[in-house]
């Protein structure tokens, strides 16, 4: 009983556990760049849950402060995510750019592909 309250609990734990273990599997696993990109996005969004999961403290208030209130909650964490969503976002279209831009060169953009092609244009020189 003890162990099915503490899995409750901290459920947003075995989130980001489910969340960092699938994207992981997919930028391991597959060899299509689109779904490698993908993967990195779910891996990164699994981070952001982990960072933010303890940020929160219940009860708490926003950081005013007044001598009547005791606990505040810690801002901070979710200023930094909102800055690392953002740099996210830019890495993740400058990943995408550079595929389609693979994609023109090779005319694939499955990783396998690219790099015989790019192995057969090095042998040819």
């Amino acid at each position: 009983m003890e162990l099915i309250s503490a899995i409750v609990e901290h459920y947003n734990y075995w989130a980001v556990i489910f969340l960092m273990v699938g994207g992981l599997y997919i930028v391991v696993a597959k060899s299509n760049m689109i779904k490698t990109l993908i993967g990195m996005a779910l891996f990164q969004t699994s981070v952001y849950l982990l960072y933010l999961s303890p940020g929160k403290v219940l009860g708490g208030t926003p950081p005013i402060l007044d001598k009547a209130i005791k606990t505040y909650s810690n801002p901070l964490p979710h200023v930094l995510i909102l800055t690392a969503i953002v740099v996210g976002v830019a890495t993740l279209a400058m990943g995408l750019a550079l595929i389609v831009r693979i994609n023109e060169a090779y005319g694939s953009i499955e990783e396998d592909e690219v790099i015989d092609l790019v192995d057969r244009e090095d042998a040819a020189e």
